[in-house]
């Protein structure tokens, strides 16, 4: 290749490059920028400042409008074409006339600045310092961002797996319902925004219908495919993001629907026993059916200071024996 390195790199030296086809000019260029934290890289045509402004860094290009083949105003133009080398600014130095149509021609070109030979080598020094500044700064800037933005995606990572990690401590491993400790949460959860809000909260108390004899008749193994079986039956028939359907015993499941009244809790429960009278799971211990069903409590009540969660789990959980008492296969209700 017919460019060299100027000076050998160290550290995090600043890369300036100069484009000149004369070498004469590449030595009078050394010897006024004195500059040690400063590498030039010297280019000596149009084509050889293009590639090696897509394999380098440049906090500033010095280029000659006079060159063969490809001319300064060309090369410029071409780098503002080009993503990487667009925002590199380029002073150009020549020995053209300093009429002003000359000087527009280059800064229609995306120069930033325009010297005459003979320059000024304090005026020359002191634009490359700044350029040299500017440039450190938005290295600078680069880093942290690329600094800040690591760290927000290990935080992303870390909250993520906190994200999965709870899940998994609030998820019944068998029917991948909530557990006991997700029910807890998220039933507070929703009390207090339907206790903001003064809007219903619905809660639906589920158990299995002679569960126990199940069990005893088809086996353990047999009882847990019911239990997942009844729980992915509940959880279809909750459609909204914010129900959510728990394990809250045993054989016992809890469905909490925020913001809803007692008529769509109850079309929900229906909603159940049309689709276990389709699944039709045998259960010859449950006699009067044959299947396995459910009995229901169903309560609604627009949450106050003065009552809480606790109370109307107990009105479930009285609702759901008299549904027992009373057959099974049915649900009992009540507006609190």
């Amino acid at each position: 290749m017919a460019y060299v390195l100027g000076r050998v790199r160290m550290k995090q030296k600043v890369n300036i490059l100069i484009v000149d086809d004369k070498k004469e000019n590449h030595l009078v260029m050394e010897s006024v920028i004195t500059d040690e934290e400063l590498n030039l890289v010297k280019a000596f045509s149009g084509e050889e400042a293009l590639e090696l402004c897509l394999s380098h860094s440049f906090a500033v290009i010095l280029m000659d409008v006079q060159m063969p083949s490809m001319d300064g105003f060309e090369a410029a133009k071409l780098l503002r074409s080009i993503k990487k080398t667009k925002h590199i600014p380029i002073i150009f130095i020549t020995a053209l006339s300093k009429e002003q149509h000359a000087q527009f021609k280059g800064y229609e070109v995306g120069a930033v600045d325009y010297l005459f030979k003979p320059f000024d080598p304090i005026i020359l020094q002191s634009k490359i310092k700044i350029f040299k500044e500017l440039y450190l700064q938005r290295r600078l800037i680069e880093k942290q961002a690329e600094e800040l933005a690591a760290k927000v995606e290990e935080l992303n990572r870390i909250q993520e797996e906190k994200t999965q990690l709870e899940t998994i401590s609030m998820q019944d491993c068998l029917t991948k319902t909530y557990n006991r400790r997700g029910v807890d949460r998220l039933f507070n959860m929703h009390w207090k925004n339907c206790l903001g809000y003064r809007i219903p909260l619905s809660v639906i108390l589920i158990d299995i219908d002679h569960f126990k004899k199940y069990n005893d008749k088809y086996g353990h193994v047999s009882g847990d495919e019911v239990l997942k079986q009844v729980s992915k039956v509940l959880m279809y028939s909750v459609v909204r993001s914010e129900d959510f359907v728990g394990r809250f015993g045993g054989e016992e499941f809890l469905i909490v629907l925020p913001n809803t009244p007692l008529e769509g809790a109850i079309l929900i429960a229906e909603r159940i026993n049309e689709a276990l009278l389709e699944l039709n799971i045998e259960h010859n211990q449950n006699e009067e059916y044959g299947r396995v069903t459910v009995s229901m409590g169903i309560a609604t009540t627009i949450p106050t200071p003065y009552n809480s969660p606790i109370d109307i789990i107990n009105q479930t959980d009285s609702l759901l024996y008299e549904a027992k008492y009373s057959g099974r296969n049915t649900y009992k209700y009540v507006k609190m």
